[in-house]
């Protein structure tokens, strides 16, 4: 008996989860999409990237989840030098660029989870990262050791769209 119940509320919880995700979409936005909350994994529009296991962004109706971002300068493939600061402006500029091949702009981000190298770097990202969100969305911060690459930050973003 334990057991149905566990499968029956696990049912019912995917039932509502679709429902939500329906919920949050236009229906003008099903033209888009063969169902309402179907998942679109877009391609990549950077050529370093297309054979990466994940997607820069994925869409469910009005809702754009994008890949965790680092301070990669993604003409030369490396990095950029000049410490936090600059890691989060190059992380923020490759945000504003994924957004802008799906039509929207850092007005679009309503999330935010930044994760940091170090907690002692918070006060100069933060610095940085006003400046382009001013509309300030939600946000999640915290420090973790060892990012990819070496990066000092990396943050992901949703976002949504018309």
């Amino acid at each position: 008996m334990p057991m149905q119940f566990r499968e029956i509320n696990r049912w019912c919880l995917v039932a509502t989860l679709f429902i939500l995700i329906g919920a949050c979409g236009n229906s003008e936005d099903s033209v888009l999409q063969e169902r309402p909350g179907t998942p679109i994994f877009h391609p990549t529009h950077e050529p370093s990237k297309t054979n990466a296991p994940y997607s820069d962004i994925v869409q469910v109706d009005n809702l754009y989840f994008l890949a965790g971002q680092i301070g990669k300068d993604h003409t030369t493939g490396t990095l950029v030098e000049g410490g936090i600061e600059a890691e989060t402006r190059q992380c923020l500029e490759n945000i504003k660029a994924v957004l802008a091949q799906h039509d929207m702009t850092m007005a679009n981000v309503v999330k935010a989870l930044v994760i940091l190298d170090d907690i002692n770097d918070f006060a100069a990202f933060n610095e940085v990262y006003k400046t382009y969100l001013p509309q300030k969305p939600a946000r999640t911060t915290f420090a973790a050791e060892a990012l990819a690459a070496g990066a000092k930050i990396e943050i992901e973003v949703v976002a949504v769209g018309e």
